[in-house]
């Protein structure tokens, strides 16, 4: 089989940094002659692009490799790898569980992919490299999921150390790409037609701050608002409460490409639960915050992340999140229970809470915020929004499926040349999730 036959699937979990990880994965694998399969039972390498930071997500992935095995038996020349932050935090482990798995490559060692597999095929044996130390270079994808919306990495890693989080420990130290390549990057996107970026990080907020260049992100963001020819929309994610500037909320009200959303996650409403997270903010700064983000840009939309049963909660502690998202009123927050993770302080806590008590808190909770989101998505009814088109409706090929500035996803009928395109909607439905419209003529 020579190589302009070969395959490869790749099976992503996670992040948006995982997405787009999978992405320079894929363009490797196509710079070195193989091709995307949908069906991954077919391909020639199929490639597990894993996440760390909740047990369900490792769930997933150990379930999966379960069931692969009757895979490998059937195709035995399949090269199976398992990527992303389970195999840099796992690592023999996982070929120890899975012995037919061929390669172990860690989230630092990406450009290694093409090495690993030839060792894997000339040895015969697994391939591992799980090296903390960053490889050279920065791999700018040339394969994206789509054609309209990118990401743009714009730093790695993460100083924090919060005590539940995983992510320092398989990511490493915080490094900011030079803004020269960001700009780069994102001038060559605009010119191959793409409308929107998505800068990425694990803290956008600390961009530069281990840098030489003496540009932080609110600099940054206005370098690309004026040097981005063709890109109408510039997005960001994710951010730390206690790295937000006043410079940065200025930018957000003055930019005209940058998008009136900010994705904040609070993890918690009470400064005791703060505290033993190690998150470095109060809520009472937390609260300014939004404040300070209404006054400037009052379109806003905010959304949010928040655990419960954090070892230690209180009852007192939980109604302090439930009166934090009552006041604030989060336009979407992503709720979960705690996920012990090993190797992090809060797993070895004291007050660790059982399930029972974890998924009460989290009901409750859902049961609020989905009140407020859906109140907030009916308000939008009526409104008149401009759409990036991105897409078909994955669950309905005769309707398009495009985002408002403020980052709610909008399903209306219109034809498929409209991808790619800003179109006025107007919102005539809402749901918890999604809104639908009517296209404007």
């Amino acid at each position: 089989m020579n190589n302009m036959q070969k395959t490869f699937h790749i099976i992503t979990y996670g992040c948006q940094m995982n997405k787009c990880d999978s992405e320079v994965l894929a363009s490797l694998l196509v710079e070195n002659g193989y091709s995307y399969i949908d069906d991954f039972q077919k391909a020639d390498i199929l490639l597990l692009n894993t996440c760390s930071v909740r047990d369900t997500a490792e769930r997933k992935v150990l379930g999966r490799l379960e069931r692969l095995k009757q895979v490998k038996e059937k195709k035995p020349d399949m090269i199976l790898g398992v990527c992303g932050c389970m195999a840099q935090s796992w690592e023999k482990e996982l070929l120890k569980r899975f012995p037919y798995i061929d390669i172990i490559l860690g989230t630092n060692r990406l450009i290694e992919l093409p090495n690993l597999i030839r060792e894997r095929l000339n040895s015969g044996v697994s391939a591992i490299d799980v090296l903390e130390m960053p490889s050279n270079g920065e791999i700018i994808p040339k394969v994206r999921e789509s054609k309209v919306t990118a990401w743009v990495t714009i730093m790695h890693g993460c100083n924090n150390f919060c005590s539940y989080c995983i992510v320092p420990y398989v990511r490493g130290r915080e490094r900011s790409r030079s803004s020269e390549s960001i700009l780069q990057e994102i001038k060559k996107l605009g010119e191959s037609g793409y409308k929107e970026v998505t800068l990425l990080g694990q803290n956008v907020n600390s961009y530069g701050f281990d840098s030489d260049e003496k540009i932080d992100f609110a600099d940054l963001l206005a370098l690309i608002d004026a040097n981005s020819p063709g890109i109408e929309r510039i997005r960001f994610t994710t951010s730390h409460p206690k790295d937000v500037s006043s410079k940065l909320i200025d930018a957000m009200g003055e930019l005209p490409k940058v998008c009136n959303h900010f994705h904040l996650p609070a993890q918690a409403g009470s400064n005791n639960i703060l505290e033993k997270m190690n998150r470095g903010y109060t809520r009472e700064h937390y609260i300014n915050l939004i404040d300070k983000l209404r006054a400037k840009v009052p379109d806003i939309s905010i959304t949010t992340d928040l655990i419960v049963g954090f070892p230690g909660e209180t009852e007192e502690d939980f109604q302090d999140t439930l009166d934090l998202v009552r006041r604030v009123e989060f336009d979407v927050a992503f709720c979960f229970r705690f996920s012990p993770r090993r190797g992090t302080p809060a797993a070895k806590m004291d007050g660790q809470l059982p399930e029972e008590v974890k998924m009460r808190r989290l009901y409750e909770l859902l049961e609020i915020q989905d009140k407020i989101s859906i109140e907030k998505n009916r308000a939008m009814i009526g409104q008149i929004h401009e759409i990036l088109v991105e897409g078909q409706n994955p669950k309905d090929k005769s309707q398009l499926s495009g985002r408002t500035r403020n980052n709610r996803i909008v399903f209306f009928t219109g034809d498929i040349d409209l991808i790619g395109q800003l179109v006025t909607v107007e919102i005539t439905d809402a749901g918890n999730w999604s809104l639908r419209g009517e296209l404007c003529s």
